[in-house]
């Protein structure tokens, strides 16, 4: 199996810098499921040319049309879109199929595993260490875990903004084989960075951005040792339950809860596509272990981009964004900011998100789709994600980026 093929295992799928970032009406949806109609707010206000289009009926079949066409040209199975924006209406609509072999038909209250918007938690929870005192973000992590390379010189900041130099474990080859050969093998943060520190240092601290997993395992390992409480625990208490979300969880083993749709991945020891639907995600701990929905991700999104679980002073170091190296794009503290669009997205084999708010019109935007297969070295979130806003916020697509193949491991 080939490194370019990883994505959570090779970034995530989270930003522009790491090559991952960044429409005739279908009556009928991939595989021949049937599709329900959008829901909409009561009465869209009229379209005035703002930030957000108001999604009247001829707004939401321009939607129908490039969603269908975005499914036909990836192959995408199934995929879930939610757009809210307050006064311009929403829509929310299930596409495709759930299950090949069955041909059950996507829904939008299904549970999914949402990759990479884990990251978003993660430090999340770190920050509200922050606002506590407990830790600083320009304390070194070599003041809390020994053993990582130039550790006295590598800051929390460095971590949360993917400016470590650290190399990712995703990328390397052993932990590809061990992974591929074994997808239910459980992997303890330890294990995930021995893969990492067996490599030299890419750069020095803060010297430029490079997408790196292991920079969230170290994060987790953080919080655990300031709070003496178990990651998953910290996560789902303080900050999970802390948002109000009921359907979002840390998952302690390969728990997933029904509803869901089967996920589907070539990112297999044969390259061949297989069902990964139960696969363990012990491999991805802090960096994309996570299990949410459709409604949970847009509050998410919101609360994320506002800050309502940090101090305005913290908030406003998050939102302090780096060029990813891409006009419009840049990452702040396990966030990014796109063309506008704050939040994050999410690869791991057999399933893909996208959860993002645009705070001048209010607006949010969730994707879910049951496969992770690159089409045309895109991830196809993005694609999706590039033909909604195309049509919504033309002022601000996401992203508008097409990615070079990554550098193998």
């Amino acid at each position: 199996m080939k490194t370019t093929h990883v994505r959570l295992r090779r970034a995530c799928a989270a930003t522009a810098a790491a090559g991952l970032l960044i429409t005739g009406a279908a009556t009928v949806p991939a595989y021949g499921a049937p599709t329900p109609g959008p829901t909409a707010s009561a009465t869209p206000s009229p379209d005035t040319g703002g930030e957000f289009k108001a999604i009247t009926p001829a707004v939401a079949v321009q939607l129908d049309t490039a969603i269908r066409q975005v499914m036909r040209e990836a192959g995408v199975p199934g995929v879930i879109v939610g757009l809210w924006a307050p006064g311009k209406g929403s829509y929310v609509k299930a596409f495709g199929v759930a299950d090949k072999a069955t041909g059950a038909p996507m829904r939008t209250d299904f549970n999914t595993r949402i990759g990479s918007q884990t990251k978003t938690f993660t430090v999340t929870a770190l920050l509200q260490l922050v606002d506590q005192g407990k830790v600083g973000l320009d304390d070194p992590i070599g003041d809390y875990i020994s053993g990582v390379p130039g550790g006295n010189l590598i800051t929390l900041r460095q971590l949360a903004g993917m400016r470590s130099g650290l190399f990712n474990y995703s990328e390397d080859p052993d932990f590809d084989k061990a992974f591929t050969s074994d997808p239910d093998r459980r992997f303890t943060p330890q294990q995930l960075l021995e893969y990492s520190f067996k490599h030299p240092v890419q750069f020095a601290p803060d010297a430029k951005f490079q997408y790196s997993n292991t920079n969230l395992i170290l994060l987790g390992l953080v919080i655990e040792k300031v709070t003496g409480r178990p990651l998953a625990e910290v996560i789902d208490q303080d900050v999970v339950a802390a948002a109000g979300l009921r359907r979002t969880f840390f998952p302690t083993g390969s728990e997933f809860p029904a509803p869901h749709a089967q996920g589907y991945t070539d990112q297999t020891a044969s390259g061949k596509v297989e069902v990964s639907t139960d696969w363990d995600p012990s491999w991805a701990w802090a960096a994309g272990a996570m299990i949410s929905d459709l409604e949970n991700l847009r509050s998410w999104a919101r609360t994320l981009a506002t800050g309502t679980l940090l101090t305005p002073e913290t908030q406003a170091q998050r939102l302090k964004t780096t060029s990813v190296g891409i006009p419009g794009a840049g990452y702040g503290l396990g966030l990014f900011n796109v063309q506008g669009w704050i939040g994050h997205n999410g690869s791991l084999p057999g399933y893909e998100s996208l959860g993002v708010y645009l705070p001048q019109a209010q607006a949010t935007m969730v994707v879910i789709l049951n496969t992770d297969i690159l089409h045309d070295g895109q991830e196809p979130s993005t694609l999706f994600g590039e033909a909604i806003t195309g049509i919504v916020t033309p002022d601000h697509v996401y992203p508008g980026h097409k990615p070079s193949e990554p550098k193998s491991g």
